[in-house]
């Protein structure tokens, strides 16, 4: 498709624009999010709304990043790094640094954390982190007792798994103690797997 058809926001094809659900919203933590290059030009991927919506976003795409760039931008503002992954299990855990305790986040202001995300399929999000030890070297914070996913375009390997948008938003819940705060992310959300429905649907009727 012509780029003259891409939005100039989103960089979505015009007919799959997703600027009407962008929500602005302020996250007093900072995200990075790291994103392999598979999902740069995936149609169901849901960072490209997350981008739209939330002030404190950087998103670097990537598989395996450079050692000095990644330690420097880790390093800035003095920040607390979590990286918001699952336990690896002992049979994922040979070759990976053994994961640092999660410190008391109690003790910190929303402002001085910075929440790292691998966007990624999980076996690739796996390869992220053994390819950069630096990762494997944050604290880790892991996800409980959140709701079921509304992610009914893309399946996943487990029932407990979340769309990057979804985990991103119950993390940001917790760190910055705000129920309710992205509640307006999750309403986007939902409309943008809706569209993404439809025009599934529209499709496979013009197959048929």
């Amino acid at each position: 498709m012509s780029r003259r058809n891409l939005c100039c926001r989103c960089q979505r094809p015009a007919s799959v624009c997703i600027c009407c659900w962008a929500t602005p919203l302020h996250n007093a933590v900072e995200l990075l999010i790291l994103q392999h290059p598979l999902e740069v030009n995936n149609a169901k991927n849901t960072i490209r709304l997350v981008q739209l919506s939330l002030s404190q976003c950087q998103l670097v795409i990537g598989e395996q990043f450079d050692p000095e760039w990644l330690a420097v931008r880790l390093a800035e503002g003095d920040k607390l790094n979590l990286l918001l992954y699952p336990p690896t299990a002992e049979s994922q855990s040979l070759g990976l640094l053994p994961t640092p305790p999660l410190p008391d986040l109690g003790l910190y202001k929303p402002e001085q954390l910075r929440l790292v995300l691998l966007d990624a399929t999980w076996r690739k999000s796996r390869k992220q982190l053994y390819l950069n030890p630096a990762l494997q070297r944050l604290p880790r914070l892991n996800l409980d007792d959140c709701p079921p996913s509304t992610y009914r375009i893309r399946k996943a390997q487990a029932p407990h798994q979340l769309s990057s948008l979804e985990a991103l938003v119950y993390a940001l819940q917790r760190l910055e103690a705000a129920p309710d705060k992205y509640a307006p992310l999750l309403e986007a959300f939902d409309g943008f797997v809706d569209q993404q429905l439809a025009r599934r649907l529209t499709s496979e009727a013009q197959r048929n």
